[in-house]
């Protein structure tokens, strides 16, 4: 369920603005959402996983406030990211 070192390392130098950037919104919303994505399908299959279930929606939530915060400093920033992503909003 959770993201190995080397994806993070990737998710890192990708959206990155310096390296080792992990403090920057990007990179926190492209890590919160590649946990999404694994907690996601992880449910397709443990359709009865509650507890992980209220740790995705604390995760969905923490990437939403997230979100607004660069929306509110930096609009077409915003929309790149979640272009590229690929996030629907």
């Amino acid at each position: 369920m959770s993201i190995t070192a080397e994806r993070k390392a990737a998710l890192i130098k990708d959206y990155g603005i310096k390296p080792n950037d992990t403090g920057s919104p990007e990179v926190q919303v492209a890590i919160l959402t590649e946990r999404i994505n694994n907690l996601t399908s992880h449910f397709k299959t443990h359709v009865k996983d509650n507890h992980s279930r209220r740790g995705l929606l604390q995760l969905v939530s923490t990437r939403r406030s997230l979100l607004d915060y660069v929306k509110k400093n930096d609009e077409p920033r915003y929309k790149a990211l979640i272009e590229r992503l690929g996030i629907r909003r």
